[in-house]
């Protein structure tokens, strides 16, 4: 039995990653961090089948301790502050988590010795202020938030103690992707979870930013199918990962609104634009200034022609099925 340690275990995609995992029958170790409490809701339905352990990030003794102890033949390193408005308000503890803290995983591996193959988790928050239309592995990096650069940082280590020190190192470099665990915190999320509760008389109306900003959004399951995949090839790489296709956070919004029952029809422009229900003419979406960010992000689009090509990945959910999926799952909850 293959032992697999996943940092980030209960975030969105360590858990969609251990359920997969387990399908393939690893033995999987969770990282988490020793808190006064737990959140463990996402990894609920396997907490016993899986086995948590802790370290940190942000402390090199404690996960050369772990890597020693537990002698993985994979590592997964998902854990990071992710969270982009938030690296604006902590860039420091950002660098520290989302930069650093991939360096003293690598070091953990060289110093103990082991012949184990990581995986980083690169992001398209990397490509920012784009040099290209769409973007491949070769497309020049221009970050536009704190947590992008501290990406960065953590793709270019993960090349370099592969070139360095010949360790099995890959980044995926993974577009948008979200599914009914994202942190409502995210821009996905919370227009779901607005939909749904507007639906049921929770709340009056959803506040947004950049309504033109477009993402190529996928399903967080199709993408930890891919990381495994890539930690299964004979030489390590790296690999853009996403759809192709990019939508608007208008277009996200609209499918969202329409699985809850509503149909939006757009007036005004700018910060006074807003969204009607067509039926009812009550305001479902009006646009906030204080969501727009620092440094604007207005269009990310993945070429994932080698992951297609290499790795044989596709995505299995569209755009539309992933809007409708979050959007019912939120519903649900609060039919419930």
């Amino acid at each position: 039995m293959k032992k697999v340690l996943i940092t980030g275990i209960t975030g969105q995609d360590g858990s969609y990653l251990a359920d997969f995992l387990l399908k393939k029958e690893y033995r999987i170790f969770g990282m988490i961090r020793r808190n006064s409490t737990e959140n463990l809701i996402r990894i609920e339905h396997i907490r016993d089948r899986i086995e948590l352990v802790q370290a940190d990030l942000l402390d090199q003794m404690s996960i050369m301790k772990l890597i020693r102890e537990i002698q993985p033949d994979e590592i997964y390193n998902l854990a990071a502050q992710s969270f982009v408005p938030t690296s604006w308000d902590q860039p420091l503890y950002t660098g520290e988590a989302t930069a650093f803290g991939v360096t003293r995983m690598l070091e953990a591996m060289r110093y103990e010795k082991l012949d184990s193959k990581f995986y980083q988790a690169s992001s398209s928050e990397m490509f920012g202020k784009v040099c290209e239309m769409p973007q491949t592995e070769d497309t020049p990096f221009y970050p536009r938030s704190p947590y992008g650069v501290a990406k960065v940082y953590g793709h270019f280590i993960t090349v370099n103690y592969r070139e360095s020190y010949n360790l099995f190192a890959t980044s995926g470099i993974l577009f948008n992707h979200e599914s009914p665990r994202r942190g409502k915190e995210f821009v996905t999320r919370k227009i779901t979870n607005a939909a749904a509760r507007i639906k049921f008389g929770l709340q009056d109306v959803l506040e947004l930013g950049n309504l033109d900003a477009k993402r190529d959004w996928g399903f967080a399951g199709d993408y930890v199918r891919m990381m495994w995949l890539m930690l299964q090839q004979d030489q390590p790489d790296d690999y853009v990962i996403g759809t192709g296709i990019a939508h608007s956070v208008r277009e996200f919004a609209v499918h969202a609104f329409e699985a809850a029952g509503f149909e939006i029809r757009w007036e005004g422009s700018g910060l006074d634009e807003i969204g009607i229900d067509r039926a009812t003419g009550k305001t479902l979406v009006r646009v906030s200034e204080k969501f727009f960010r620092p440094a604007e992000v207005n269009h990310l689009l993945a070429n994932p022609a080698k992951a297609r090509e290499k790795l044989n990945w596709e995505p299995s959910v569209s755009f539309e099925e992933l809007v409708h999926m979050m959007a019912e799952s939120d519903i649900e909850h609060y039919r419930r």
